[in-house]
């Protein structure tokens, strides 16, 4: 597989197919963390296609001190909390959309599993939309995205240490917020 950073200079110098193989390859978790969010499926396709943009003509601003996954996903997530605001949309978050499932998960041998699961991820996305928005957001890039803290500190444009309070934060909300769940 070719590494972003050749893909990156093929791209710069104009080669189309370098650039869509870029964007292919992050379009998934872009997606994911934009809907994560956003909470809405147009929205998060809209965040991602106006993201994607800002960077193919933005491209020559990457200059590689961070990954270009990491570059393109603070792209990402501005466009999204940038269109959050515009529409002002509640931020309703469903962990389950955009998730894939395997065969056995669509069977229970427990009929009430499938509601007290339903009922726990019903309380996470009403937990997570009462985070920050700039809280959410670091917790989405590391949670959802499997960013590291350096990672996300550089798409934030934050100090590692502010990532990490936050993360903290939001861990500790979020066993708050669904310390009385039973699961």
């Amino acid at each position: 597989m070719t590494p972003d950073e050749t893909l990156v200079e093929l791209a710069g110098g104009g080669d189309a197919s370098a650039r869509e193989e870029l964007f292919r390859r992050h379009f998934a978790v872009a997606y994911r963390v934009a809907y994560r969010l956003l909470g809405h499926e147009q929205d998060a396709m809209d965040a991602v296609q106006d993201g994607f943009l800002k960077a193919a003509v933005h491209l020559s601003d990457f200059d590689g001190r961070s990954g270009f996954r990491t570059w393109l996903l603070r792209v990402v997530t501005n466009s999204a909390l940038d269109s959050g605001r515009k529409r002002k949309r509640n931020k309703i978050l469903r962990l389950e959309d955009g998730m894939e499932q395997s065969a056995g998960a669509t069977t229970f041998d427990d009929p009430t599993r499938g509601l007290r699961a339903e009922d726990l991820r019903a309380a996470l996305n009403a937990a997570l939309a009462r985070l920050s928005t700039e809280t959410r957001a670091t917790f989405v890039l590391f949670a959802e995205a499997g960013l590291s803290y350096k990672e996300i500190a550089e798409a934030q444009a934050l100090p590692v240490g502010t990532v990490m309070s936050r993360l903290h934060y939001a861990r500790h909300k979020l066993q708050e917020y669904l310390a009385d769940i039973d699961y």
